[in-house]
């Protein structure tokens, strides 16, 4: 067969592996900035909360986030689990939703009507009387003002034990045994090594929340029609495959469980250094994904001497990564021990080839 008519009768097949291999838009765990974040600080309590910090665009932002942990597991009609986050660093839940400061200007409103109702009254010595209720009225709405202003440094990090973890700028095991985690990384390069734009090459910033074991990524390489280099694996969570229900055409999620994993190839024909290849989405029901370092009209094949991929935990367990080497030229007979490997995924889309 020429090398012609070769690669068309390779490209057809591997069409419906890859058809969902375009960059969109993930459901993070959980993604707090998709700006780029600096001076990254994290803190926890007793309370089930995290305190993070960061610069954006010169600015500190100071963000309280609290209400769930780890994740569900994929339902068609269940949602999946989000924190609740505070980017006044808490104010508005420590002061203006708090029990207590609601009680106390509920307790000033009825002190001024009394005040209202004497001074039309000219009562002056119930008036007297008032003036040091209201004062301490409006001291302690102060008081309960800056404890939520500095509510941010009540936070402390306890030493991180948990699992290693790749793109980690900060991480505290909560008083409850659990952890928190701060990642940053480039999530929306653009495929094919094309050259980005400053919004794709922000470095965003992404929190998890998690007790007990993390998701697990699990990739291997091989080669597909004995001439490309290839990609395959599994992503799961607590045993249970990580996958979504709807996504668009070009593999943009349509619910929160869609996981897209991002490839990047080191010194390829994109240039030296870490590009990104493309992204794709685990395969529903398995978590299982495969995909091929073939040509992608116009683009060459973005064969590298290493690769890695990323991908967003589901829920708020925190993000994987995956890091090794190219499986160099062919080789027969690793290949097909490879494609046993395969074949045990039991995945419709990924075949051994």
């Amino acid at each position: 067969m020429t090398n012609t008519r070769r690669l068309a009768a390779v490209i057809a097949p591997l069409a419906a592996l890859a058809a969902l291999a375009l960059s969109a838009p993930a459901f993070a765990s959980q993604v707090i900035s998709t700006s780029t974040g600096t001076d990254i600080k994290l803190g926890v309590n007793d309370e089930g909360e995290a305190m993070l910090t960061y610069t954006s665009e010169g600015k500190v932002v100071r963000v309280l986030a609290w209400g769930a942990i780890n994740a569900n597991p994929s339902s068609p009609s269940k949602p999946q689990l989000k924190l609740s986050l505070g980017y006044d660093g808490g104010y508005e839940e420590k002061f203006k939703n708090s029990p207590e400061a609601k009680a106390a200007l509920t307790n000033l409103r009825d002190l001024q009507a009394q005040m209202a109702k004497a001074t039309a009254a000219g009562n002056n010595k119930l008036r007297f009387e008032l003036k040091d209720d209201i004062a301490a009225a409006y001291k302690t709405i102060e008081t309960l003002r800056v404890a939520a202003t500095n509510y941010w440094q009540t936070f402390t990090c306890p030493r991180y034990d948990g699992p290693e973890l790749g793109w980690l700028k900060a991480a505290c095991k909560a008083p409850d045994g659990s952890y928190w985690a701060v990642q940053s990384w480039q999530r929306l390069l653009p495929n094919y090594g094309v050259a980005s734009t400053p919004k794709q090459e922000a470095w965003e910033v992404h929190l998890a929340h998690w007790d007990g074991d993390p998701p697990v990524l699990t990739i291997d390489t091989d080669w597909s029609f004995t001439q490309w280099e290839h990609l395959f694996g599994s992503f799961t969570y607590r045993g249970k495959g990580v996958f979504g229900y709807r996504v668009t055409p070009d593999g943009q999620p349509l619910d929160t469980y869609g996981r897209n994993l991002y490839v990047d190839t080191l010194d390829s024909v994109y240039g030296t250094g870490w590009k990104r290849e493309n992204s794709f989405l685990a395969h529903n029901p398995t978590g299982v994904f495969c995909y091929s370092i073939n040509p992608h009209p116009p683009h060459p094949a973005g064969n590298g001497s290493r690769y890695r991929a990323t991908i967003s935990g589901p829920g708020l367990t925190p993000d994987m990564v995956w890091e090794g080497a190219s499986p160099g030229p062919y080789d027969k007979a690793a290949d097909a021990i490879k494609n046993l490997a395969i074949a045990a995924l039991n995945d419709k889309l990924c075949k051994p080839n």
